[in-house]
């Protein structure tokens, strides 16, 4: 009997450890160095389904010329939100050839879905109002090797 209260007791521990990992934010992804016109960005790039669910949920902060791309294996529909995470960002929904289809403003702690207009496999969170501030609009263009390999 008392083995297999242990035995539960390890099993409830083991599935309760990964919730609790994920109240961290995540800042230890791989990083890329984007641009879109005259401006650099270091963008962690979150590219398995864990890291693209976790994204930036929990931060705090950011510097201004940092972000976060999502990498998806196939264009689709891509739909975020905001649950567990605290910033106010812009969603840039990009296409493979580094083209912005379209801006989102996101609240935080919220549940509304922002989506792309089109079927996208990269979609660039960074602070909201990063793109307004550099004038940077739908149709601009995002360079960087993320792009340059998905056209091969």
């Amino acid at each position: 009997m008392f083995q297999r209260f242990a035995a539960l007791l390890l099993l409830a521990a083991c599935l309760a450890a990964p919730a609790q990992a994920q109240q961290q934010p995540q800042t230890d992804l791989q990083r890329t160095q984007l641009s879109v016109g005259l401006y650099k960005i270091d963008a962690q790039v979150a590219q398995t389904p864990l890291q693209r669910e976790i994204g930036l949920m929990f931060r705090k902060a950011m510097p201004q010329a940092e972000g976060m791309i999502f990498v998806f294996d196939q264009p689709a529909t891509q739909c975020f939100w905001m649950r567990n995470t605290l910033l106010p960002l812009t969603a840039a929904f990009v296409a493979d050839d580094g083209r912005i289809v379209n801006l989102v403003d996101m609240q935080p702690m919220t549940e509304n879905s922002h989506c792309s207009e089109e079927p996208v496999r990269f979609v660039l969170e960074m602070n909201q109002g990063w793109f307004a501030k550099k004038n940077i609009k739908k149709g601009a263009k995002l360079g960087g090797e993320l792009f340059a390999a998905a056209k091969r």
